[in-house]
């Protein structure tokens, strides 16, 4: 079972997944990084650019056991974390690798302990939030005018930035350049509408497609599945 609750840091999601029925569902790419608990381990999840299978991965991440995690909105999780997004893409990496192992394991200890282990990484992401830097505004406005379909270019310019210093600091912020976050971007609104059963032509449509077969193309590329396969019902 898998639930989620806005978390204190500022467009985060604190969420928990118990082991249950059925097969474990694949990560969709959407833009974001992840603080991960297992017990016994901690590790960050990079910037996708491909659906996550958990039952393909090694050790711990492909087990069907209790999980929690805390997911940055776009952008945000390096400043915190301190590691560029580029340096995590399509990634899981142990904490350890990134921070000192001893400072891990202390971290790992107390999350092991807790009686909500979501709300004790949440206390870490807000505790190296305050160490950090501050969230950048301008990261924000990008995100908001790529989901909203603007151009590379436009962005670009409405940011004061040329096309290249936009693709460096989207390849820190986000992993990827800004084309690749617009392409993401655009696969979640797609998913959005048509889980709340928008029929396949009108989401494409709606999402900035050019048309259903441009959105299939789009979700089989960014997921490895059919769209309707992916949502489990027909067009």
């Amino acid at each position: 079972m898998y639930r989620e609750r806005p978390a204190r840091l500022d467009g985060a999601q604190v969420w928990s997944r118990t082991p249950g029925p059925g097969p474990l569902s694949a990560v969709l790419p959407d833009g974001c990084m992840d603080l991960l608990w297992v017990r016994g381990h901690l590790y960050v999840a990079g910037p996708d650019t491909r659906a996550f299978r958990p039952g393909a991965a090694e050790g711990p991440l492909g087990q069907d056991v209790a999980m929690a995690g805390v997911r940055f909105p776009p952008g945000r999780a390096p400043a915190v974390l301190g590691v560029p997004a580029h340096a995590l893409l399509d990634q899981r990496v142990p904490l350890a690798e990134l921070w000192p192992a001893a400072e891990v394991r202390e971290f790992t200890a107390r999350v092991d302990a807790a009686r909500d282990p979501g709300a004790a990484l949440e206390a870490l992401a807000l505790r190296q939030a305050a160490r950090g830097k501050p969230a950048d505004p301008l990261l924000t406005r990008l995100v908001a005018a790529l989901d909203a379909g603007g151009s590379v270019a436009a962005t670009a310019e409405a940011a004061g930035l040329g096309t290249r210093q936009l693709h460096r600091l989207s390849l820190t912020a986000f992993g990827y350049g800004p084309k690749t976050l617009a392409r993401i971007l655009r696969l979640q609104r797609a998913l959005a509408l048509a889980r709340a059963g928008t029929a396949f032509a009108t989401t494409a449509a709606l999402s900035g497609y050019a048309d259903q077969a441009h959105l299939a193309r789009e979700v089989r590329e960014l997921t490895g599945m059919p769209l309707g396969e992916l949502l489990g019902r027909e067009g």
